[in-house]
């Protein structure tokens, strides 16, 4: 029997898979990319799957993030994109994902415009990180996202244009900037951020 965290978790995938308009950016200059967000909702505790990148790849070194990366001209479309990279960073098979939604492109200092693609998996398969992309993987509760108390914001200034910028520390990991962000669209969307 599902707990109750994970009856509100699958009524806000729900609602989140309800048709609504997104935001999609077009920026000359910015490459496209595709995230998967990965939600494992078989749990006792739906968790979000996140991966800190390794100091060899090309951008965002170290960082935590999303699996996913540039759109491939192979590439269908974005869920394709992010399916694929999940696949390549992870070794989890597009098979084993449900694909939820796509939540509004964001546009990142680095030159990238990200759209994020929300999927669930049931239970979180052995992984296979790729040594190259990913230093490890890890997941965090979603419950810890929906508690006001565990993010801060700040505002920031880039090219002349300021933005807030989210924080969540958890177990001496920082979660921040787009990746933040993304989780925090989320869960705003799913009505699970509590007040």
């Amino acid at each position: 029997m599902p707990s109750s965290l994970q009856e509100n978790v699958l009524r806000g995938l729900r609602e989140f898979a309800a048709p609504v308009e997104r935001r999609g950016l077009t920026i000359e200059g910015f490459r496209r990319a595709g995230v998967l967000v990965p939600l494992v909702i078989g749990t006792r505790k739906p968790e979000l799957l996140f991966t800190k990148r390794t100091e060899e790849v090309e951008s965002h070194k170290g960082q935590i993030s999303f699996p996913g990366g540039m759109t491939d001209t192979g590439d269908a479309d974005i869920v394709e994109t992010a399916l694929r990279e999940v696949r390549e960073e992870l070794g989890i098979a597009a098979s084993a994902v449900t694909v939820r939604g796509i939540l509004d492109d964001l546009a990142v200092p680095s030159g990238f415009i990200i759209t994020p693609v929300v999927g669930t998996l049931e239970t979180l398969p052995p992984l296979m990180p790729n040594p190259s992309e990913v230093a490890e993987a890890f997941t965090v509760p979603l419950d810890f996202f929906c508690e006001p108390r565990n993010g801060r914001s700040e505002i920031r200034e880039l090219h002349g244009t300021k933005r807030e910028v989210w924080f969540y520390e958890h177990r001496g990991r920082t979660i921040w900037g787009a990746t933040a962000m993304i989780v925090r669209t989320l869960v705003l969307k799913m009505g699970m951020l509590r007040r």
